[in-house]
């Protein structure tokens, strides 16, 4: 399975993409999508967009997985962030690929093991996880991370699928993430 991680930004839209093959998880690409060059908002959100379209029909996920939105003290924003990852889960569907969200607490309890981890230590983790020569730029780490949350729960869900052993009420599917 290749998962498609995005950490989306108004600025800088971070992706990762991870695939897990067997019991290892394996780094195909990281990067970020810079639009600071648009003229414009609307702009910037194509050159998302795009972007997006473009990594999807290089790598060839088969999931993607997106970082929910923090609570931020500006609502202006907070709504440009909200857009942003609305560019990137519009490209996501307009390639035919699932989509999955998860908050930072998640990202992080998933990588680390603690949902309250400074993303110094993501980003060590990465580094270990996926053998990374150095650790990646950070909306880059971050989006890997949302990719192997992703993983990692998607393997959860699964378990919870097999005859025999006890179900859980809701899968990761059915779960507000």
């Amino acid at each position: 399975m290749i998962v498609l991680g995005i950490d989306p930004g108004s600025r800088i839209t971070g992706y990762g993409i991870v695939e897990k093959v067997g019991n290892r998880l394996v780094h195909i690409d990281n990067g970020a999508i810079f639009t600071d060059s648009a003229v414009d908002f609307p702009g910037r959100l194509k050159k998302i967009f795009d972007g997006l379209l473009t990594i999807i029909a290089q790598h060839q996920p088969d999931q993607v997985a997106v970082e929910n939105i923090f609570f931020a003290t500006n609502p202006q924003s907070a709504l440009k962030l909200g857009q942003a990852r609305g560019a990137a889960i519009v490209a996501a569907v307009h390639c035919g690929l699932p989509v999955a969200e998860y908050s930072a607490l998640q990202v992080k309890q998933a990588v680390v093991g603690q949902g309250r981890a400074e993303k110094a230590q993501v980003q060590k983790m990465l580094k270990a996880l996926l053998g990374l020569p150095e650790i990646a730029q950070a909306d880059a780490s971050d989006a890997l991370a949302v990719a192997i949350c992703h993983i990692n729960s998607y393997d959860l869900g699964r378990i919870s699928a097999i005859p025999g052993m006890k179900q859980k009420k809701t899968s990761w599917r059915d779960m507000k993430l």
